[in-house]
């Protein structure tokens, strides 16, 4: 059985369409997935369907990229973060990539905002769901100067549709985060992160879909669901001369591992 460690579900499109989706994810051997929140607004029915289906979990948190949302306070997460099958904080973390006119300092409110998920974390002992694009080394700092740094007390959790180098992820494993990797993986531009798929360790590998976003060829450009993450699978079982079966079963015991509180 697969097991999807990231999707948004509460897009129209997805939720209109649920038990399809949950059809072919039957027919694809995905057996779980984990509902990822972005705003404290669409928390109730990211939860709910976790809520809805046992092979459904939930996080709770506020995506770096969302400007003119409720802005989460450490107690906002740690009483959604306590709540029956929320298993995760995030998504969190930082994303320069939009910068336009404002200036590394403007972005003070984005690092403070992943402070706030660093610190519900490891109150809550429960794992760090982390975005990071053009921004890895504050991500990193930020995750050091809160603690989180593999030493004791620290939450952990996973860089999710990883994008970035070598360094990086050498980086996040010394920080005993793990690597999670999307449909990005299967794309014609995307060698330079096939290398580094290649040698991260077995035990700290996920898979992902992001849907609806970035779905894997042969569906690129197309919705994305969580029963296309087998062909994440596939991808990374020739990367690393496996079968898929490897893959589907080590990726989904790290999930297992992960995510306290979730059952095979």
């Amino acid at each position: 059985m697969f097991t999807d460690s990231h999707c948004h579900l509460t897009f129209p499109e997805l939720v209109a369409s649920m038990p399809a989706i949950r059809q072919a994810m039957a027919d694809a051997q995905v057996g779980r997935a984990l509902c990822i929140c972005t705003t404290l607004e669409e928390f109730n029915d990211v939860h709910q369907l976790a809520l809805q289906y046992d092979n459904f979990w939930s996080s709770v948190g506020v995506h770096p990229d969302n400007e003119g949302v409720t802005e989460p306070t450490l107690d906002d997460l740690l009483q959604r973060g306590q709540l029956p099958r929320v298993v995760a904080i995030g998504e969190t973390g930082l994303d320069y990539y939009r910068l336009g006119d404002r200036t590394h300092a403007d972005m003070h409110w984005q690092r403070e905002r992943f402070r706030t998920h660093i610190r519900a974390a490891r109150q809550l002992q429960k794992p760090l769901v982390i975005h990071t694009r053009s921004a890895s080394d504050d991500t990193l700092a930020i995750l050091r100067e809160e603690g989180d740094d593999g030493s004791a007390g620290s939450a952990g959790g996973v860089f999710h549709c990883f994008t970035e180098n070598e360094h990086v992820a050498r980086q996040a494993l010394e920080l005993g985060f793990y690597i999670s990797f999307s449909g990005i993986l299967t794309f014609k531009t995307a060698q330079d992160l096939r290398d580094v798929a290649t040698w991260v360790p077995m035990d700290r590998l996920l898979i992902e879909t992001d849907s609806p976003y970035l779905a894997p060829v042969p569906y690129r450009g197309k919705t994305n669901n969580p029963s296309y993450v087998p062909y994440v699978a596939k991808q990374l079982a020739v990367l690393r001369n496996c079968s898929v079966e490897e893959i589907a079963e080590v990726t989904s015991r790290n999930f297992t591992r992960l995510f306290a509180g979730v059952q095979s």
